[in-house]
């Protein structure tokens, strides 16, 4: 006890009961930091377990609760013990929220598009015929979405080297092989077509592809992350109408970065070939 008399000379300490009021911290939320290791108290009586915290804990307190307000975790905290500086983890908390930002802002983006249209009533519905070609083709498994794309560049390449010439009305296709959505390592081919069948370049392979005697087909206006309301939309018309797919979809690239400076005015078709046996309804 005589060491116990010391402490309390020392320094002014306070029941948990009344630094919970200081503070303005709930027991329960001080016990739970006192477990956890983050906020010991100053001393705790042998004799009856009382808690006691000293006024030079209330900054060390103030810091922990700043820390928990900005969002980290106990184990964030906790690392500080550790090694690791509270500027490392703000540059960490602060990158985390700038992308949840830039996530909620797309979000906020697309609720908006939404709210301004019905996608059932904004794409309009044709039935064709998608013609015999001949294509200059690309296969690869890419990791996602947004490397799609960066295969063009090296196909014009090696369509360049292999001495190609590109059908006229061009027409630019993407298939996509994977029997279900990915989102990951997605099987997809991007086709050109030519004017005429020439060896295999490398990686970049010539084929007939035979004619669809029937597509529904509707036109996409906007940026590529858009496209699901155009499947969406196409999707529901086959079923409304008691259509059968009847074949992989085409992505038709009419307009994009290479002619257009804005996403908005990116215009791609998507194809979809269905069997012959049911009339269309228009």
């Amino acid at each position: 006890m005589e060491k116990n008399c010391e402490i309390l000379e020392e320094e002014k300490l306070y029941r948990i009961g009344m630094f919970s009021k200081m503070n303005q911290v709930t027991i329960k939320a001080l016990r739970y930091y006192d477990d956890v290791g983050l906020l010991k108290p100053r001393f705790i009586d042998p004799d009856n377990g009382y808690r006691y915290y000293s006024g030079g804990q209330v900054g060390e307190l103030h810091q922990l609760l700043a820390l928990r307000k900005i969002g980290f975790s106990i184990e964030d905290i906790q690392s500080l013990e550790k090694g690791t500086t509270q500027e490392t983890l703000l540059q960490r908390k602060k990158a985390q929220l700038l992308q949840d930002i830039a996530e909620k802002t797309k979000m906020l983006s697309l609720i908006e598009t939404y709210m301004q249209q019905d996608y059932r009533q904004t794409y309009h519905m044709v039935e064709k015929v998608l013609p015999e070609v001949i294509v200059a083709s690309i296969r690869r498994i890419v990791a996602n979405y947004n490397q799609l794309m960066t295969v063009v560049p090296e196909m014009g390449q090696m369509m360049e080297a292999a001495g190609c010439e590109c059908r006229i009305p061009e027409y630019c296709f993407n298939l996509y092989h994977d029997q279900e959505y990915r989102d990951t390592n997605i099987d997809y081919e991007i086709c050109e077509a030519v004017t005429e069948m020439k060896e295999d370049f490398g990686e970049l392979k010539f084929k007939r592809v035979t004619e669809v005697p029937r597509a529904i087909c509707t036109m996409h206006h906007g940026p590529y992350e858009n496209l699901p309301q155009a499947y969406a939309a196409i999707f529901h018309y086959i079923d409304t109408h008691g259509l059968e797919i009847d074949g992989l979809p085409r992505e038709n690239y009419i307009d994009g970065i290479w002619n257009k400076n804005s996403t908005e005015e990116w215009l791609t078709e998507i194809q979809v070939p269905v069997k012959l046996e049911s009339q269309l309804e228009f």
